[in-house]
């Protein structure tokens, strides 16, 4: 009898609970799985599973789920929207630009071509009869169906941060807000799924965050991060429920570095994978300042060239630009390639964005400096076009930007890497000046056994740039010895490297590393014998070509320009004809742009990855030493 009572408590209990938390009931149709189900509901597969835990192992049609009641509320929000009520004519000025008549009007550029459509295949001249268009706005309040609310984003927080903290990616983000800024800003006002405020998700400082990418799954982030799946769902517990999202934002622990990546990737030879032959507009944007040259005085233009530092490599570049135009024309690639000056003004590269219409072009290269390259990364992500970044580190990398050159983070991790993936024994020595402590740190955080010396500092604490013959005695055993040697101080390089030389034997090799091979290593008192005895190791964005190799870009180089192209020209060469292939085996330069694709060419390689941010940073890094007074890859 008290049996029987004690399961009626239970079961008058238990149907109080599901009464107070209105849960629901849903039969299964054909064709639906956990994930449409819950997001009919507005609720997470994990809460569902959580009541019916025999779903996770089969769902049957017509099996009766219980649903719990969503945590996101429904509330009436405020809907603004623009109707054109009339139009005010406008004859256009001397000297006006399409940007300075919208700015004068306060609409966009966009909205004056769509109301004057001769604008789309027109430059914009003088006396030219506009149509402005004048709107109403229309507020009005409506209970969304997807029940969002407004957020008013705090300081610090960007795109993933708000992400992360209402559980969506960041792609979900920009579709709920089309209009959003790319960089957000303290006070912008966002729409987010509207959930409590105790089911919001906080972003702690002491960890550190990565935003998944196509393709990966729990084995390739094991790879990339040093994390396991149990370990993953452990600190991102909705893992478990959800699994792996493209654009999810996952929790990581802080000393993991989740800009850099240093998966093998096997080279792909994208010749081989062409299909798309349609032709393809390419723009280039370089600091010619022809305005500032007499081009009919061939000494005027020569003086130019040999003092103009800027317009030598726009025109090394150039060249190495229209070598690859051909090269890719022989492999059945057409192109239209279109130059621009950007006279190296900001103001100029305004005026170049109002006259032109870049929205039909498949990718853009250039500017060469980074304030005039944001200001048309920022104008042409509207269209959604390519910005390459020939040489220099982008401001901002917008979702529409791809940067080039592999970061000094990532040089670092490279060489770090490539001494760790050595499996012989090996005894780890770092030497550095006071200005490089924090590196000489990190690299003793990744080899906890290694010896670290610094150099000597006079009595008022000034390092002095040097160290003295007895700091190097009893330092090295027998077998193979790393050295970092990390400073930028031409004196200080000199005399280690002579010191370490002088202790080379039989017993001991040195081999000499460094993170950042900078001018320090090429001054004259710097011995090239001693760099290539100690077998001088460093990372590079790329590797020295060998004129003496029988390469057609070569000898097609030397025939038209009558002489070996140096790295720029390399450089316009490799990136451009890249560009292109990766424009023939796909869409459009994102689709081509996976982190499993890896391109070399003739100095140059290039793997991009997505940042957490938006853009794109080639992650393909050269390990080079040098051997017999030449600078040959390094290899395991």
């Amino acid at each position: 009898m008290k049996k029987f009572v004690f399961i009626l408590i239970v079961i008058f209990a238990c149907n109080l609970s599901i009464h107070a938390q209105s849960f629901k009931t849903h039969k299964v149709k054909a064709g639906e799985t956990i994930e449409s189900i819950a997001k009919q509901y507005l609720v997470t597969p994990f809460d569902i599973y959580a009541l019916n835990p025999d779903a996770k192992s089969k769902l049957a049609v017509n099996t009766v789920l219980i649903i719990p009641n969503s945590k996101i509320k429904n509330q009436e929000v405020t809907s603004e929207t623009k109707e054109v009520i009339g139009y005010k004519k406008h004859k256009v000025k001397r000297k006006e630009t399409l940007y300075s008549i919208s700015k004068d009007f306060n609409i966009e550029i966009d909205e004056l071509k769509k109301y004057n459509t001769f604008l789309y295949s027109e430059p914009l001249k003088k006396g030219n009869k506009l149509r402005i268009p004048r709107y109403k706005t229309i507020v009005s309040k409506v209970t969304l169906n997807n029940t969002l609310k407004k957020y008013i984003v705090l300081p610090k927080e960007g795109k993933w941060r708000v992400a992360y903290k209402f559980g969506i990616t960041i792609d979900e983000l920009s579709e709920l807000n089309p209009n959003m800024n790319e960089v957000l800003q303290p006070g912008d006002s966002v729409f987010v799924p509207n959930i409590a405020n105790n089911e919001e998700k906080p972003v702690e400082d002491s960890y550190n965050y990565y935003e998944v990418l196509p393709k990966e799954g729990f084995y390739r982030l094991k790879v990339k991060l040093g994390l396991s799946q149990e370990e993953l769902e452990a600190l991102n517990p909705e893992l478990k429920a959800s699994g792996l999202k493209v654009g999810m934002i996952l929790k990581v622990p802080n000393e993991i570095n989740t800009t850099v990546s240093n998966e093998a990737v096997t080279h792909s030879n994208l010749a081989t994978k062409i299909t798309n032959f349609k032709a393809k507009r390419l723009a280039l944007m370089m600091p010619y300042r022809l305005n500032r040259i007499d081009v009919d005085s061939i000494a005027e233009t020569k003086n130019a060239i040999r003092l103009d530092s800027r317009l030598s490599i726009s025109l090394d570049f150039h060249s190495g630009v229209l070598m690859a135009l051909d090269s890719a024309k022989q492999l059945g690639i057409s192109s239209h390639l279109k130059v621009f000056d950007t006279r190296d003004h900001l103001s100029e590269v305004t005026k170049l964005l109002a006259a032109n219409d870049f929205s039909e072009y498949d990718a853009v290269i250039g500017p060469l400096m980074p304030a005039n390259l944001e200001r048309v990364a920022l104008e042409l992500k509207r269209d959604n076009v390519p910005v390459i970044s020939p040489f220099t580190t982008p401001k901002n990398l917008y979702s529409n930007v791809f940067q080039t050159t592999p970061s000094s983070d990532l040089l670092e991790t490279s060489i770090v890497d490539f001494v760790k993936l050595d499996s012989l024994k090996k005894h780890v020595v770092i030497i550095s000046d006071s200005k490089h402590k924090s590196k000489s740190n990190r690299l003793k955080a990744a080899f906890p056994t290694a010896k670290q010396i610094f150099s000597r500092k006079n009595d008022e604490g000034k390092d002095m740039y040097y160290i003295l013959p007895d700091d190097l005695l009893d330092l090295f055993k027998n077998g193979k010895n790393i050295v970092f040697l990390e400073t930028n101080n031409e004196g200080f390089a000199s005399t280690v490297i002579s010191g370490l030389n002088s202790l080379i034997s039989d017993e001991q090799e040195i081999v000499l590393m460094t993170t950042d091979k900078n001018k320090a290593f090429e001054g004259k008192n710097v011995s090239n014998y001693h760099l290539s005895n100690l077998k001088f190791h460093y990372p590079s964005i790329n590797k020295t070509f060998n004129a003496a190799i029988n390469s057609n870009f070569i000898k097609d180089y030397r025939r038209t320009y009558g002489v070996y192209p140096n790295k720029y020209a390399v450089r316009g060469f490799d990136l451009t004809l890249d560009l292109l292939l990766r424009l023939s085996t796909s869409d459009d330069l994102y689709k081509a742009s996976g982190s499993d694709i890896e391109t070399v060419y003739i100095e140059n390689k290039f793997r991009y990855s997505k940042k957490m941010f938006g853009g794109f940073y080639n992650e393909a890094v050269y390990v080079v030493k040098y051997a017999d007074l030449t600078i040959v890859e390094a290899k395991h």
